[in-house]
């Protein structure tokens, strides 16, 4: 998609380009504190449908999410790059590829590489930069200082929707009062493990009462994704799962709520996301449909008259610093990945849409699992170069009930055993028609029905490693020999290897303020 973004966009008219010119000279002549504002609000491991403008029927689940969709357009073929949060909120920072920032699992940008951030370049146009939590997933560089930061500690552990709206009117005052335009990113610690009423959730209440969901919700409730087995614990961890989205729709809610009363809403161009899919088996740290697609809403007032559905184009977390930047009215930045979308925000058609690239390199526990996806309306084909037969899958989304409810029906249940076996194992080729199979069932990878197809998304996947100078082209290209996969595969647990490891978290239990924090990937 990248390539065939950069041809859209060189082919475009001399009129056009005139246009664009103009745009760039008042930019540059424009006076920032008469910029737009710009909230993100990002959700932690939601699942795009488990938002109620997305299809959900779990009773009241998301009415403030669903009420800014109703003022605002929603896209339906929304996706992040990397359905893993270190990972994907650098993206979001940087405009660039994971393995093209270099930012590819839980780490930050490698020394010696100075890659823009969003966050610099809106500070140069006389922004503030305003965070609420996950704030070193969201900091690629540790010599950028946020000017106002509140992370998981100071949040309730992240889940407290009365202390973001606290800190974020603090903030819209301050901008208010400073005359300056603001980018705040909201971060939500909800729905990310542990779920409202877990077991898991009981270790991390030790030393402070977590706030509990508006709305709590009971097995009988709600769907279960089709993606999983409707077993007695998978319902039962999925109702807990929803008890999250809703207080994450509380603290949507409680963000809006300080903003219109700051005053400043009129003048706000408000963004909300999902890192990712849920931590559930097939959906987060993979590249299935239900990994990186996200709901993707925005609401401008003057510019967007909601409620608009966007069926026609598909966006991605690249994306997102050039449509930040243009709308602030900032110049462009060289090197990016992404376009802006902003012509679609207002109401026009853009080209080079048709498709998403996306990927997965390392999970928290540093194992590399490379992967590789390219996706349209319809189909869906995945490269999985570490699938060897022996070679184990694990990851975070197999803590917790269902995975393990999943092994232990498996003896029972043969479609069980063949999903768990798919989750663990995985094969080099995956093909899915996800118009008749949204869920990802049933791999059509050797079926000849479907071979044009296959044949052309192969194509396109591999112009897409070639434009973006992706290591993994070699083996993509030698998929059929074990050889040359098992030496991809040395290649990259080397390089896994060689990454400088995570420092150590003070031990939080010695602060009778913060209370023990669990670990919040």
């Amino acid at each position: 998609m990248v390539a065939s973004r950069r041809d859209f966009l060189k082919g475009i008219a001399g009129g056009a380009i005139s246009l664009g010119i103009c745009q760039t000279v008042r930019a540059k002549n424009a006076s920032p504190a008469k910029h737009l504002n710009i909230l993100l609000i990002t959700a932690d491991d939601l699942n795009c449908d488990s938002v109620g403008v997305y299809g959900c029927k779990t009773p009241d689940i998301t009415p403030n999410i669903d009420r800014l969709a109703a003022e605002g357009v929603r896209f339906e073929h929304a996706h992040v790059t990397i359905a893993v949060c270190q990972p994907c909120r650098g993206v979001l920072a940087t405009g660039r590829y994971p393995h093209r920032s270099g930012i590819e699992g839980f780490q930050r940008l490698p020394a010696g590489r100075d890659i823009p951030l969003v966050t610099e370049k809106l500070r140069a146009g006389g922004y503030l930069n305003g965070i609420l939590g996950k704030v070193g997933h969201s900091s690629p560089k540790p010599s950028f200082k946020w000017d106002m930061s509140y992370d998981m500690p100071q949040l309730g552990k992240g889940r407290d929707p009365k202390l973001y709206y606290t800190y974020a009117k603090e903030f819209f005052v301050r901008a208010r009062k400073e005359g300056k335009p603001f980018h705040m990113m909201a971060n939500s610690h909800d729905p990310h493990r542990p779920f409202s009423g877990s077991d898991q959730e009981a270790g991390m209440r030790r030393g402070g009462k977590l706030t509990p969901p508006s709305r709590t919700y009971k097995p009988a409730e709600i769907d279960v994704p089709g993606f999983l087995p409707d077993i007695p614990e998978v319902r039962r961890e999925i109702a807990e799962y929803y008890s999250s989205v809703k207080r994450c729709d509380d603290t949507v809610g409680a963000l809006l709520k300080a903003l219109d009363e700051s005053g400043l809403a009129p003048n706000t161009l408000v963004m909300f996301i999902s890192d990712h899919g849920m931590a559930l088996p097939f959906a987060k740290t993979n590249c299935y449909l239900h990994s990186t697609r996200t709901p993707w809403i925005v609401r401008w007032p003057g510019v967007i008259k909601g409620p608009k559905v966007d069926k026609t184009h598909f966006i991605s977390g690249i994306d997102f610093m050039p449509t930040a930047l243009e709308a602030a009215g900032l110049p462009k930045t060289d090197g990016l990945d992404g376009v802006s979308f902003l012509e679609i925000l207002k109401g026009g058609k853009q080209g080079g849409r048709d498709q998403v690239f996306t990927q997965f390199h390392q999970t928290a526990g540093r194992k590399r699992f490379p992967m590789r996806t390219v996706q349209n309306k319809r189909f869906g084909y995945l490269f999985n170069p570490w699938s060897d037969g022996k070679t184990v899958f694990k990851n975070e989304s197999q803590s917790g009930r269902s995975f393990k409810a999943m092994q232990a029906a498996a003896g029972r249940d043969p479609k069980i055993a063949a999903r768990v076996k798919l989750f663990q194992y995985r094969v080099v080729e995956e093909f899915y028609d996800f118009e008749k199979d949204p869920d990802a069932l049933n791999n059509l990878i050797d079926n000849a029905e479907y071979k044009p197809q296959i044949d052309k998304m192969r194509s396109e996947l591999l112009k897409w490693m070639i434009s973006t100078g992706d290591s993994a082209k070699a083996a993509f290209e030698k998929r059929d020999s074990p050889e040359a996969l098992a030496k991809f595969m040395t290649e990259q647990n080397a390089k896994a290897r060689s990454l400088p490891r995570k420092k150590k978290q003070p031990n939080r239990r010695k602060t009778k303020r913060a209370g023990k924090v669990g670990k919040d990937k």
